[in-house]
């Protein structure tokens, strides 16, 4: 079994860890309709159409 040569300082193995907890960006999309940005998969808040059908009443 391998067995490491030196031990790794708390930093190193810290900052290893951390790196999978950044923050990444949130998806963006366009509406087709009416080209406001929205998040993909969602109805579109400014004038309520998803998947090519008006799923909810926007005044």
């Amino acid at each position: 079994m391998a067995v490491p040569k030196k031990r790794t300082s708390k930093a190193k193995g810290r900052s290893r860890r951390a790196s999978n907890w950044t923050l990444k960006p949130a998806a963006r999309s366009t509406c087709p309709r009416c080209n406001a940005v929205k998040l993909p998969h969602v109805v579109c808040g400014n004038c309520g159409w998803y998947a090519g059908r008006q799923a909810i009443e926007v005044d």
